[in-house]
């Protein structure tokens, strides 16, 4: 009897063991891709303010102006501090001393300033018309009272009606006038009181006239003014010359006016303005 040997099972194919999964493998950046594509940590960068720098200098110069200042006061007062203290003068005062003998009321008045002799009738304190003088009708202003109304003063000089504005403005209260004649020369003096408000304001008030003004002797601010320019007489063709003089004392003006054909002797005008100021004061 035969035995059969068997055959060894055939070995089982092995199964292939499956791949390891691979990782994805990165894009390889080249010159193009970086071109095309910015980086999001360079648009960070460039959205930032770039840091500035401290202006160190001007910190150094403020620190200085203000250090300066507490070093010299602290250096004062350690000098100051180290001297030795300054005695001071006595505070003790003389008292006053009176005169033991009672004054009299009398001799004071008498030497107090005399008050000014301007309240009462102006005309008393007009010089008198020259002896070889005539009368002269001021051009027809004034009633022959030695008065002269605001109404026909502005009437003596042209624009009328803006004088008699500027007269009352200025304070007039009264004028007092003398008036004569030496051949054709005519002269008019004249005393103008203002109100006592209005006394500084009296002369620039009263003043028309042209030239060159001078310092009238004797007077605080007077002057007096000859010009050689000739006017002409309103609503006629006759031309005449002119000579001004005026000074003030209190709230009175003395004002003193010439006609001439002929320019107006400045010596002559002094000469009045002289012994009418004299009146006054």
């Amino acid at each position: 009897m035969t035995t059969e040997t068997a055959e060894p099972p055939a070995p089982e194919p092995q199964q292939p063991e499956p791949a390891e999964p691979t990782q994805p493998t990165e894009p390889v950046e080249t010159a193009e891709t970086a071109a095309a594509e910015p980086s999001e940590e360079s648009d960070e960068l460039s959205n930032e303010p770039a840091a500035r720098r401290r202006p160190r200098t001007a910190l150094l110069l403020v620190g200085a102006l203000l250090l300066g200042p507490l070093v010299g006061a602290a250096t004062g007062y350690a000098i100051q501090a180290g001297r030795p203290p300054t005695a001071l003068p006595s505070l003790k005062v003389d008292p006053p001393k009176y005169p033991a003998t009672v004054l009299d009321p009398k001799v004071v008045a008498d030497a107090a300033p005399k008050p000014l002799n301007i309240d009462g009738d102006l005309r008393k304190l007009l010089i008198s018309k020259p002896g070889d003088a005539t009368d002269w009708d001021n051009y027809g202003r004034g009633d022959g009272s030695g008065w002269l109304s605001i109404g026909e003063k502005a009437l003596s000089y042209g624009g009328s009606d803006k004088m008699f504005k500027n007269f009352l403005s200025a304070g007039f209260r009264r004028d007092a006038i003398v008036s004569w004649s030496k051949g054709e020369t005519h002269y008019r003096v004249e005393l103008i009181q203002y109100d006592s408000d209005h006394a500084s304001s009296a002369v620039s008030a009263s003043v028309n006239s042209t030239g060159d003004p001078k310092p009238l002797d004797g007077t605080a601010s007077g002057f007096y003014s000859t010009p050689s320019q000739q006017w002409t007489y309103d609503e006629t063709t006759e031309k005449y010359y002119y000579g001004l003089a005026m000074a003030r004392r209190g709230d009175v003006v003395m004002r003193i006016s010439v006609y001439s054909p002929s320019q107006v002797n400045a010596d002559e005008l002094k000469d009045i303005a002289k012994r009418q100021w004299e009146r006054l004061v």
